[in-house]
């Protein structure tokens, strides 16, 4: 599909890529991994033409179509609707939609055959194309992405950077391109939509290569992974969970190889410095010392895991209680974030705070960090409470004529030189780095100083509000050992699920605006809401009920009500099929009228047809997206 051979790229004097090779096949899909400055994003703007190597070719089928998701987009300007946007993907459909439509109008007054000819022509092609299901497809893909129905009407321009990068991703997924290159795609999804896109690749029939530094993402999606090391491309057979394991082990046999190697090295040096004196051996010692010299050398293993050489210092103590939140209200105009919310956070708390985007995760970290004062009710910090809050736009507190070093001197006077070098390295500023001045810095290189700022205050509490931003697959490995270690309290909303099931020992989440606590970890907070939404779909609703404590939900799918679900969803089940058989005949009959002379030589007939063909198709591939979702419902609730 994309061969890339004896691939060179140069920067200056440096080589980002030296003799690299990479075949990408058919329906392939593939993790490109590497840490931060290894050229991922370079790569697949090589492959789409945006640069040219330095040597070597890549080549690749000229009528191939590709799917190029990257950063860039995010400086696309419209002022239509981001459903609009989104269809513009479609471009052949809207233009032979297009012409249909001017085609329809001149048949008003102009009954020529030729222009009926060209009409059909139009039609039978638009069919062909899918084209009276385009926009079902685009409403449902944007959904998926988190966008509501109301949402698809405003403009582009109305949305923040995040929302227009997921129009973008759903302009290309429209596409249906022969290879998805997607840079880092779920930096602006939540939890909801990174599930829906992993379920949407999974199923998707092209080739895809995913840079991304979400382990969970990458284990679910891809099937090999490609590491870009050294200037290297490294293939290896598996996703992200059996590349670690692969790894380990090759790294295992090649220090087993370099050490064979340097003792034998070391056996031959003392050989020659041996007999090289002495003249009976000397031509002896100088055969020894070119077959040294033509030796390819085994390369020692580094270590890719680097690991938290510091400790958390705070100063005192934080008392049993570090918050409490008592029937707090908060609202933005028209829309309601939290309505008589009670919760308390106790010492030692790990807490997850997750879910949608617009639920009011962040609006709730700032009630809870004293940054938004606008409520009703109680939210205050307990006794010998100190707190730090990383946030995005802690950016702006970074001192921009400060080195990197001395902004961290200065937050942190307790910690040492050492120390502080130490941490740098771990957030990829390394020897020099450190001295940088805070200006010079790019937004994701800021987002990596900010953070260490906050790992490194005198803080018994910390609030986190996306800290994994801009961080590589290393650096989220040294986040989730600090947090571990840390010996206070925190809480975090992430969209990395990795890092929350390895640090989170309770969960919450804004229900109903109201928060709700799951007791335990991710990986079981995941299990228990699967099982929480097949119940909540056959089972009528539970009437709630006021309580001053958080709710703490225990995961438990009541088993005597299984044979009565299950014939409760076999009924609908039987139901939809005679709905879907019903439509199947109704579209027929549609098609046929639409293949009748005299409706396709009436302009009037012929427009009541396509208006009726248009709205059943959709209602069939609706129904039959619902058969199927009834019967996998089923099924799991059967294995329950």
């Amino acid at each position: 599909m994309i061969a890339i051979n004896n691939l060179t790229f140069e920067i200056g004097a440096r080589a980002l890529y030296d003799e690299a090779n990479w075949h990408i096949k058919p329906g392939e899909k593939v993790g490109l991994i590497g840490a931060n400055g290894t050229g991922k994003t370079t790569l697949l703007k090589i492959i789409v033409g945006d640069y040219s190597p330095t040597s070597g070719t890549v080549s690749m089928a000229k009528d191939i179509k590709i799917g190029y998701l990257n950063q860039d987009l995010l400086s696309y300007q419209s002022d239509k609707s981001i459903l609009h946007v989104a269809m513009e993907a479609f471009e052949r459909q809207n233009q032979l939609h297009a012409e249909i439509e001017t085609l329809l109008k001149k048949l008003e007054t102009d009954y020529s055959d030729d222009l009926l000819n060209k009409l059909s022509d139009r039609q039978n092609e638009f069919e062909a194309l899918d084209g009276y299901n385009i926009e079902y497809r685009a409403h449902e893909i944007m959904a998926g992405l988190g966008f509501s129905e109301a949402d698809t009407h405003r403009t582009l321009s109305e949305f923040s950077g995040g929302w227009r990068m997921r129009v973008m991703l759903a302009r290309i997924l429209l596409q249906s391109p022969d290879i998805l290159l997607l840079d880092e795609p779920t930096n602006h999804l939540d939890l909801p939509s990174i599930k829906w896109l992993e379920t949407y690749l999974q199923a998707f029939e092209g080739a895809v290569v995913i840079v991304s530094h979400d382990r969970y993402f990458l284990d679910r999606v891809v099937k090999k992974i490609v590491e870009s090391r050294k200037g290297k491309l490294i293939p290896y057979a598996g996703n992200y969970s059996f590349y670690l394991e692969e790894k380990s082990l090759r790294g295992e046999i090649q220090s087993g190889q370099y050490k064979n190697q340097q003792a034998k090295i070391r056996q031959e040096e003392r050989l020659i410095e041996r007999f090289r004196a002495k003249a009976s051996k000397a031509k002896m010692a100088q055969s020894r010392i070119k077959a040294l010299e033509k030796m390819e050398r085994v390369d020692d293993v580094d270590d890719d895991n680097p690991t938290v050489n510091f400790s958390f210092k705070f100063s005192k103590q934080s008392g049993r209680h570090v918050v409490r939140v008592e029937h707090v209200n908060k609202s933005y105009p028209g829309v309601p974030i939290l309505k008589n919310a009670t919760a308390t956070i106790e010492k030692g708390d790990k807490i997850a705070l997750i879910g949608a985007n617009g639920r009011g995760k962040s609006t709730l970290l700032r009630l809870i960090a004293g940054a938004d004062k606008s409520f009703e009710g109680v939210c205050e910090a307990g006794h010998n409470v100190t707190q730090t809050f990383f946030a995005q736009h802690q950016l702006e507190a970074l001192h921009l004529e400060n080195e990197i070093i001395r902004e961290l001197q200065a937050f942190a006077p307790k910690h040492s030189e050492t120390e502080l070098r130490s941490i740098l390295g771990c957030f990829l500023f390394t020897g020099d780095d450190a001295f940088k001045k805070i200006k010079v810095l790019s937004g994701g290189e800021k987002s990596r100083v900010a953070l260490a700022k906050a790992l490194t205050a005198d803080a018994n509490f910390l609030i986190l509000d996306e800290p994994t931003n801009h961080l590589d697959i290393a650096s989220v490995n040294i986040l989730i050992q600090a947090l571990i270690q840390f010996e206070g309290t925190f809480i975090v909303v992430s969209h990395d699920r990795y890092l929350l099931d390895n640090v989170a020992n309770k969960i919450w989440f804004i229900e109903d605006q109201e928060i709700k606590e799951y007791p335990g970890t991710y990986a079981e907070y995941e299990e228990w809401q699967a099982k929480r939404i097949v119940t909540a779909k056959v089972e009528a609703p539970v009437k709630k009920t006021e309580t001053k404590e958080v709710k703490a939900i225990k995961p438990k799918l009541p088993s005597e009500d299984k044979a009565k679900a299950l014939k409760k969803l076999n009924q609908t089940l039987e139901k939809l099929e005679k709905d879907i058989a019903e439509l199947e005949l109704s579209v027929k009959q549609a098609e046929d009228a639409l293949a009748q002379q005299e409706v396709y030589s009436n302009p009037e007939k012929l427009a009541e047809a396509n208006r009726v063909y248009q709205q059943l198709s959709p209602r069939l591939l609706k129904a039959q997206q619902e058969w199927e979702r009834l019967v996998e419902e089923i099924t799991l609730l059967e294995a329950n």
